[in-house]
This record gives structure tokens, sequence and C-alpha cells, in this order.
């Protein structure tokens, strides 16, 4: 059997499911989707992708919008096409990119896949000052520490942590926060119905915790990102702070005319 036939025989990547916002550009929500899997995918996954019109059923997009979305993850390096062969993945692309926000939950989803991420700690916690406006009536909450580091370099990229409502911590597997994002874990696996995700992105200096976790000079440069993540009562359920080194990513968003 030649090359070409393997390649054709090999199961392709599957990625995950998602709801369109037709409020959004779908070529964007499609590539922060697959990115999203592409990223946080087990390390024994197939790294061919289907085919665009596979692809394109897939999400119920069109070609062209499949065609566009794909065209961003390539020129991120994310994956590479090669005439009659195929899409893969590149299995060794450099796993940063901006933090981008434009209203999408695949779009957080994405910015926080794709590295290796350990768990520092978690337990229970009294609401501190600074969440109290997030958790009224709350007498606590349970915090979780994550680091994430780069998957080929081992280099510390970010570190995260997120204040949880009891009633959700008590039903969350801690291992399944060192494969997927909290936000991810929350919807697709506790089955949290989210309405917005409200984010603000602050340039700080790296007090001595951040400093010594990302290993950077202290008082260096740091992007200090909030989301406050709310479900469709309008319950704030859970409170990210991450930290990102200054030096591994930048900041931008984009603003659509309708």
């Amino acid at each position: 059997m030649n090359q070409a036939n393997e390649v054709n025989h090999t199961p392709a990547f599957a990625p995950d499911s998602l709801v369109l916002n037709r409020k959004l550009p779908l070529w964007y929500q499609v590539s922060q989707s697959l990115r999203a899997s592409i990223l946080g995918r087990p390390r024994d996954a197939s790294l061919r992708l289907p085919t665009e019109e596979q692809l394109a059923g897939h999400y119920g997009v069109s070609v062209l919008t499949m065609r566009q979305a794909l065209k961003e993850l390539e020129t991120e390096g994310l994956i590479s096409r090669h005439r009659r062969r195929g899409t893969f993945i590149e299995p060794r692309a450099r796993r940063v990119s901006p933090v981008r926000l434009l209203g999408s939950i695949d779009a957080i989803v994405a910015q926080q896949s794709g590295e290796r991420t350990t768990v520092l700690g978690h337990g229970p916690a009294a609401v501190a000052g600074d969440l109290a406006e997030f958790f009224p009536g709350c007498a606590e909450v349970v915090n979780y520490r994550r680091l994430r580091c780069d998957g080929e370099t081992g280099e510390p990229t970010n570190w995260a942590e997120n204040a949880l409502r009891p009633e959700l911590a008590e039903r969350l597997d801690v291992a399944d926060l060192e494969r997927w994002p909290m936000t991810k874990v929350l919807r697709d696996t506790l089955g949290v119905r989210i309405s917005r995700i409200t984010d603000t992105v602050e340039a700080r200096l790296a007090d001595p915790v951040t400093a010594d976790l990302l290993q950077v000079p202290l008082l260096s440069p740091i992007l200090h990102y909030t989301g406050v993540t709310y479900d469709e009562s309008g319950q704030v359920v859970d409170v990210a702070r991450i930290r990102y080194r200054g030096d591994r990513f930048s900041f931008s968003v984009t603003v659509e005319a309708h």
C-alpha cells in the first residue's frame, strides 16, 4: 500500500461540537473551537483533520467559511495543508498566541487550552474582599490554583486561580483540570449553562508568587486577566484570575461593525 492510501485510511481527528452564535463571525467561532480541540487533544489523537467538506458539515457552515477558519489556523502554525494528502495538525507547533477577546465562549476555551497544566492546590476558603461583589451571600468558595507550561519546552507561561461555587466544586473532578480549561469543564462536564463571561485584561507587575511560578524577574510586566463567568440565571459561578508572562503574550481585541 502506498503512502497516499495509508494517509487516507488513518482515522481523522474528531473535533468538539460547537453551538454557533449568529451575531459573531462564523469563521472566527469555528477557528477558535477547532483550535481548542487541537490544543486540548489527547496525546494519542490522530494528526489528520477531516476534509473541508466534512468539517463544514460538522460545524454546520459553508465550505468557504470553513476554508477561512482553516486559513487562520494555518497562519498561526497549528496546521499544515498538503495538496492531495489533506490537512494535518502540526505536532510541534508553538502553542501560544495573543489574548484575543471577541465575545465567544469557545474563544476563551481556545485561549486557555493546549498547554501542560499542573494543579498546584485546591480547597475551600473564605470569600476574599475583592470577590465579595461576585458571591453575595456566600461564606466561602473553593479555590483552584494551576500552573500552565509550554508542552514542548516545559517553560511556565501562565498561572491561574479560580474561585468556584462550592456546590459546583463538589461535582468537579480535579483531574479534568489537568486536561481542560475550567470554562470547558463547567460547560461540557458539569453542564453549566453559561450565559456570558466578562473579561478584563490589565498590565501589572509580577508579585513574588507570580515571579517565582512564571520564572520571571520580580516586578517585571505581566498580563493580568480576570474572567467572571455567569450562568443563565445571572449568578456568578466562577471567577478566574490568570497571570500571563508579558514576554510570551500580547492582548488584542477585534470590534466587528454590524
